[in-house]
């Protein structure tokens, strides 16, 4: 018998718990099985999670598939009609011992429900497993967040991740020193919606106040960087920070989603336009050396050219460099979903745009490296990254999971070269 194996679809939030699940698997004695941890962000990413099942039965045959994941919570239907698919499991359910111990053994199925999806919204834990060290061996991802409490139009996350909820203070602080110890320079913290962080535990502190806990107690931590955050939310806390703790990476990604006050709306954001450029201006005057990136959905509907045309906008008024460009996906469940909806040639116009107004960025933030000498993280012998979150790829080979020095030569494809200093 073999020892199980696992494929993740979506976000890094999902990655991390796919970690979790290996240990939780291996723990229960799981084998000769086929583990898939599915995303629902788009239509596009559901079909991908099926056609790989299908791919996974053929490559694997005798192997039972597991089905878990953000797509297996919204839609279980969906893949427990599929014959290759063994066993549907939610998300609340894929974090519990329990689980993987009832789906051990080779007569599994007929004593374990074929399809084991509980009601998200009834989750009131998050991290009930923490992992030490996902990542590389030189940056680290620690779960804080799970779930979200708001509903916009377009979004069907909530329904597969439940409403927000936080990991107390004292259990990150104590991961993370446990984290620095082990030798991790960098720490990234990772949730659904990270800037909701606190809303559901005693005194209801804020995001700000957990970074700045963390850089006080840890004071070992070189490194630390926050996920994607909802700008409109950030906290005085939070703000001063960013614009005082130089351990405090300079790379914000920011959940603006679109650049037009009347789509935001519809789309029952919380930020307007001139929020969003505010944001950016006040960051950058606090903090120059600041670098953004944005998630922007392209032919939202209801969305015309001159909509579409101030989201292009916002690119350069907000100074935004690395882009996660998403093409309007209809997700069934959501208002959205209800709403006139744009032709789809012209979403996939409109998202081309969008990418080449984000290389174009990304080119300009490059050539301004060149010939400089900056501190990198080395991930790998041959990459690192910078503290704003630019890609080095090294001449020579230098150590793992170090922080070195290295002069900025010439860009390199979407990522600096750069050579390690003596």
């Amino acid at each position: 018998m073999s020892a199980p194996k696992f494929e993740t679809f979506g976000c890094r939030l999902n990655a991390y718990e796919t970690e979790a699940m290996k240990e939780l698997a291996a723990g229960a004695g799981l084998e000769n099985a086929v583990v898939v941890n599915t995303c629902a962000v788009t239509t596009e990413a559901v079909r991908q999670s099926r056609q790989r099942i299908r791919r996974l039965a053929k490559d694997n045959p005798g192997a039972r598939i597991i089905v878990t994941g953000c797509a297996a919570q919204t839609e279980p239907e969906t893949y427990s009609a599929m014959p290759e698919v063994a066993h549907v499991v939610g998300n609340l359910e894929k974090m519990r011992g329990e689980t993987w111990a009832g789906l051990t053994g080779a007569d599994f199925i007929g004593e374990t429900e074929r399809v084991q999806v509980d009601d998200i919204m009834s989750a009131t834990e998050t991290a009930g497993h923490l992992i030490d060290g996902f990542g590389t061996r030189a940056r680290a991802y620690v779960q804080v967040q799970n779930g979200c409490d708001h509903r916009c139009t377009f979004c069907i996350i909530p329904y597969g991740r439940g409403n927000s909820r936080s990991v107390p203070a004292g259990v990150v602080v104590e991961q993370i020193q446990r984290l620095v110890e082990r030798g991790y320079h960098e720490v990234v913290l990772t949730g659904v919606d990270l800037t909701s962080w606190g809303s559901d535990l005693p005194a209801v502190p804020k995001l700000g106040d957990l970074v700045q806990r963390i850089l006080k107690l840890v004071p070992g931590l070189a490194r630390l960087r926050i996920s994607s955050i909802d700008s409109i939310e950030a906290d005085p806390a939070l703000v001063e920070a960013i614009a005082s703790e130089s351990r405090l990476m300079p790379h914000l990604h920011l959940s603006l989603q679109a650049g037009d006050d009347l789509i935001l709306k519809r789309m029952k954001r919380r930020h307007l336009r001139d929020d969003a450029i505010r944001f950016c201006a006040d960051m950058r005057a606090a903090r120059p050396d600041i670098v953004f990136g944005a998630d922007i959905i392209a032919g939202f509907p209801t969305e015309t050219e001159e909509m579409f045309a101030r989201s292009l906008d916002l690119v350069e008024e907000c100074g935004l460099t690395w882009l996660h460009v998403f093409p309007y996906s209809v997700r069934h469940g959501t208002p959205a979903a209800k709403m006139p909806q744009v032709d789809g040639v012209a979403i996939k116009e409109r998202a081309a745009r969008l990418r080449a107004a984000g290389e174009a960025r990304v080119a300009a933030h490059l050539a301004a490296q060149v010939g400089r000498e900056a501190e990198v993280l080395t991930e790998t012998p041959e990459r690192g990254r910078l503290r704003d979150f630019t890609e080095v790829r090294f001449t020579q080979p230098v150590a793992e999971g170090a922080l070195v020095r290295a002069r900025l030569v010439s860009m390199d494809e979407g990522a600096m070269l750069g050579e390690a200093a003596a």
